[in-house]
């Protein structure tokens, strides 16, 4: 039976699991029995076992995570003896290098590496490619005979072999579905790109005489605002604006003809003189 601290804590991994599977690997506790689980694992394309699909099972000690799991595989690989316990550092033929962060996706990952080596252990056997690339064609065909599989699997019987949750596109460079874990939060802006920025052109407002009537609108549309500094003819000086301003204008233009005018008729009559 199954101590609290592994009953939390491989719920905790089954969630984990269906989040963020790893490539190449699926896998489900028994519902009976939460310390057995069954898994998948599919042979990696540019590998002897590609096509392949491998059946085994996790035995997980009541001091999980304490403790390591047995492991065993079912399907005939060229790799694993079938039905026979295999050693690897993360099994339980090595309790000593065992590290209690290790989880059921670690492990899993861990055997398919593993797999995929040629170093010889307790449960292994050695064949050629050529026989283990056999044995991948026919490793769908068998798990279909077998109770085992049916059982812990129904979804994956199909004439056909059925992809797992993952397998492997964004390792071999290829995009995943777009998942919530990289989408932005929704009460986060995000920074513009500055390439696509739109700067607005600065709009003139003319003021009218207090009292005058309405200039006529040429387009309806909202009012354009009031510039707070607006551009002017760097050869103009700034157009005055309101009445007392205009007549400052007026003054300063006649004023200034007629000093000139004053001045031509003084130089007339001195040049007259002489």
């Amino acid at each position: 039976m199954a101590s609290k601290a592994a009953q939390k804590r491989l719920a905790k991994e089954y969630i984990n699991m269906q989040r963020e599977p790893p490539p190449f690997v699926w896998a489900a506790p028994d519902e009976k029995n939460i310390l057995t689980w069954n898994y998948l694992i599919r042979g990696p394309p540019d590998s002897p076992y590609a096509g392949g699909e491998y059946h085994g099972v996790l035995l997980f000690p009541a001091e999980y995570p304490f403790r390591p799991p047995g492991i065993k595989m079912y399907t005939p690989s060229g790799r694993f003896q079938p039905d026979k316990k295999i050693c690897f550092s993360m099994s339980d033929f090595h309790p000593g290098t065992w590290n209690p962060a290790w989880s059921v996706s670690t492990i899993l990952t861990g055997l398919l590496s593993f797999m995929l080596s040629d170093e010889m252990t307790t449960g292994s056997v050695t064949s050629s490619d050529s026989h283990k690339r056999a044995l991948a064609a026919k490793s769908h065909s068998f798990n279909l005979t077998q109770a085992r599989f049916k059982e812990a699997f129904a979804d994956y019987c199909t004439p056909t072999l059925r992809d797992l949750p993952n397998m492997g596109e964004q390792e071999r460079g290829k995009p995943d579905a777009p998942s919530s874990s990289t989408s932005q939060p929704a009460n986060v802006t995000p920074f513009p790109n500055p390439s696509t920025l739109v700067v607005p052109k600065p709009q003139m407002v003319l003021k009218r005489t207090p009292g005058a009537p309405p200039p006529l609108a040429m387009n309806a549309g909202p009012a354009m605002p009031e510039l707070h500094n607006p551009i002017t003819h760097a050869n103009k000086p700034p157009i005055p604006q309101g009445w007392a301003a205009s007549w400052r204008q007026v003054i300063w233009e006649k004023w200034r003809w007629g000093v000139l005018i004053a001045l031509a008729v003084i130089v007339s009559r001195i040049t007259s003189t002489y």
